[in-house]
């Protein structure tokens, strides 16, 4: 028997899943979570064989909620659900350590399998995911859309550099290099032309 904790904020998935999952396989869904704040709490608290996470939610998103897991339980084995996975998005979810990619069109019984596969021990990405995620024309290095994605949400450059932990001349830097990159006057414009193009 595999045990695992649900965590989307599309509720008539999440409860399709919770009531399917069990009939197609060995599975006990031990707590459902609508965001990534009630993730990390149900992960922590009933310790599930298997995280299935959405990728995109209000508040915390699964990354978010994944990098908060990661510290308290860094052996968690993660499925992330994911409608289009943008390369860089991809990319941070590998580095964190996310075992499985499943689009959020998959039959049950195919996702069944994949926790089945990922509780023993391998990893699996869905075709469709990793052909979105391979086409990476992004110019961007990785500390730039740190701080790009920082700047998106509105904060200052003092705030940026103590949510990434850098110094703020540094974080200057990697502005003015992505606004170089992007052609855009402000980071804001940097971090909207990152965001159209998928890149964050």
């Amino acid at each position: 028997m595999t045990t695992v904790v649900l965590a989307d904020d599309e509720v008539l998935l999440r409860k399709a899943l919770a009531s399917l999952l069990p009939l197609e396989g060995e599975i006990t869904v031990l707590a459902e979570a609508e965001d990534g704040e009630a993730a990390v709490q149900a992960t922590l608290r009933h310790r599930p064989d298997v995280l299935v996470i959405d990728l995109e939610m209000p508040g915390m998103d699964g990354l978010g909620a994944v990098a908060e897991i990661r510290r308290e339980r860094p052996g968690q084995v993660i499925l992330m659900l994911t409608r289009h996975a943008r390369p860089g998005v991809l990319r941070r979810a590998l580095k964190l350590g996310v075992q499985g990619f499943v689009s959020k069109s998959a039959e049950p019984a195919h996702i069944v399998s994949v926790i089945k596969a990922l509780h023993e021990g391998k990893r699996w990405i869905d075709s469709d995911v990793s052909a979105l995620a391979i086409i990476d024309d992004c110019p961007l290095t990785d500390r730039e859309l740190d701080v790009l994605r920082v700047a998106a949400e509105g904060y200052s450059v003092a705030d940026i550099a103590a949510r990434v932990h850098l110094a703020e001349g540094t974080v200057r830097n990697y502005l003015s290099s992505a606004m170089q990159k992007t052609q855009t006057r402000t980071r804001h414009e940097a971090a909207r032309y990152a965001r159209e193009h998928d890149w964050l």
